[in-house]
């Protein structure tokens, strides 16, 4: 191990890991390694790090959600206070800008989270506590044990492993958190481990509620995942990776809830076009290109039913995208898998209409690309066609005409998000009746008239959707109360004494403000 590579945390102490090696994260811009060098972890520290979450998740099943709350709301004061720090860390090792990107949106995006999470743990209807007066059984979703969380690259606030919505969710559900470091981030994510631990002991949670590793060999990761001291593991990233990890979660029978890639189809109707085709095509080449294209929701399909309009919004999509400069890409990583999503693609027989080579931006970059095929195309090969081009690159698919579109439709694999865009006045309903219902089973967010990259932190936001954008249909990541629910075990109580039972099962609510479903009917009230 490098002399001068960065410790782990581990059981509330920072110490050298147990390595097999180093790895460094590169500067996107300057496409050259950054000076500090980070350890690959052997399987040593992730034991070591399992038998510590253990002791803080049994010490955490005997705390309040209003001490859990304290530590969300004193790790989201401690992130504000080295917001520059981590601003100019994150935007060395991703490129993203400073602001209003990383400073002014990210980063008060992910303290919201925290907050909303601690106000969800303080509160404690997310845990649907129900009580059944007349058989004396009573049930809630208690805490899971120990979870394993999996950052990605694209978002290194707001889903960070050690400070994003999945960690906020599984410690406002009252478990500890290892958190495995992105590594195209490991230095953010070791500044925001120093404030969380800093937290833990202003708060007097224990030592091991949140560690941090920044990186395993995939086998020791496939390992982990699979641990029987592990209660979940959260992970967004790739598809391939994902999946690996989700076969051995699967073969050990422990929960594993991914992100893993979404192509975010965007119809636009005939109407649509007609009345205001040059906003949509705006509001296209915006959201497309947003972050060099790097959101989980950027839109990689649009679906046009074939006419004259159509012909004409393409054009002009493919000036804006040769207008728009190509923007830097988080990796050397990304830039390679662009480039072969798109060459899959141009093999399978997609026409290129612009980009498809190096960029002449900083650093890691290609050029804004655009492609077309036919909708018989599309249903020669629909596994091909959704073959995801992660980055500033988009496919078009031409229908013939509606009962086309309705089979493209129905050929997409599952997706986190859905758009249609229709005319304001009801020219375009018959159409839409036909297709809104083939396309809302395929996605986990249905829009209407607006581009899918915004995701907003509210309780009726799902950030999920059908296989493969995520692993399972019924969970979000986004979203407080129900994220939470993601980390949780249905406990239930059978004839147990009235002083042995959770807090939020006893016949006082303990908050007053808990919603409990008593006897078939949500209360905030006591058992009389």
């Amino acid at each position: 191990m490098a002399i001068n590579a960065q410790p782990v945390l581990i059981a509330g102490r920072w110490r050298e890991a147990h390595a097999a090696g180093t790895f460094q994260s590169d500067d996107p811009v300057a496409r050259t390694p950054l000076p500090e060098a980070f350890p690959v972890s052997t399987w040593k520290d992730c034991d070591e790090a399992l038998d510590a979450a253990v002791e803080a998740a049994e010490a955490m099943r005997r705390l309040s959600g209003e001490q859990i709350a304290a530590f969300l709301e004193k790790y989201a004061d401690r992130i504000e206070a080295r917001k520059d720090d981590l601003v100019a860390t994150a935007h060395a090792e991703t490129a993203l800008p400073v602001s209003p990107r990383l400073a002014d949106v990210e980063l008060p995006r992910t303290t919201g989270q925290l907050r909303q999470a601690a106000a969800a743990a303080r509160e404690g209807s997310w845990a649907m506590p129900t009580i059944d007066t007349k058989n004396n059984i009573r049930s809630y979703l208690a805490p899971l044990g120990p979870v394993a969380v999996f950052g990605p690259n694209n978002f290194p606030f707001a889903f960070n492993s050690a400070a994003g919505g999945d960690f906020a969710a599984a410690v406002a559900a009252g478990n500890p958190v290892i958190a495995k470091a992105n590594t195209t981030q490991p230095a953010t994510s070791r500044i925001f481990a120093e404030e969380a631990a800093y937290a833990v002991e202003e708060t007097g949670l224990p030592a091991a509620t949140v560690q941090l590793l920044y990186r395993t060999s995939h086998a020791d990761g496939e390992r982990l995942v699979a641990d029987p001291r592990l209660g979940a593991t959260a992970y967004t990233g790739s598809r391939a990776a994902g999946l690996n990890l989700k076969a051995a979660a699967d073969k050990a029978g422990k929960p594993i809830y991914l992100e893993l890639s979404s192509i975010n189809p965007v119809v636009v109707l005939p109407g649509a076009l007609k009345s205001r085709m040059s906003e949509i095509a705006d509001e296209f080449t915006q959201s497309c290109l947003l972050g060099a294209g790097q959101f989980c929701t950027n839109p990689g399909l649009v679906i046009l039913l074939k006419s004259l309009e159509s012909d004409t919004f393409v054009s002009t999509v493919i000036q804006r995208f040769q207008a728009a400069p190509a923007g830097t890409l988080l990796s050397k990583g990304v830039e390679s898998s662009l480039a072969e999503g798109v060459t899959k693609l141009r093999k399978a027989g997609a026409r290129l209409l612009t980009g498809d080579a190096p960029g002449d931006g900083p650093g890691y970059c290609r050029k804004n690309t655009l492609l077309e095929i036919r909708g018989a195309q599309f249903l020669d090969d629909p596994h091909v066609f959704q073959t995801e081009a992660f980055g500033n690159a988009s496919l078009v698919v031409i229908a013939d005409d509606i009962a086309q579109a309705e089979h493209l439709i129905e050929r997409l694999e599952g997706n986190l998000t859905g758009c249609i865009y229709s005319d304001a006045e009801g020219a375009d309903d018959a159409i839409y009746d036909r297709l809104a219902p083939r396309l809302g089973r395929r996605v986990g967010r249905l829009l209407n008239d607006k581009m899918p990259t915004g995701v907003a932190v509210s309780p009726a936001m799902n950030h999920g959707g059908p296989y493969p954008a995520t692993g399972h249909p019924g969970f979000t990541a986004v979203g407080i109360p129900a994220a939470l629910r993601r980390f949780g075990m249905l406990q239930c109580f059978d004839n147990v004494r009235p002083s042995r039972l959770p807090a939020l099962l006893q016949d006082k609510n303990p908050t007053g403000r808990t919603w409990r479903f008593i006897d078939g009917q949500w209360t905030q009230g006591d058992i009389g």
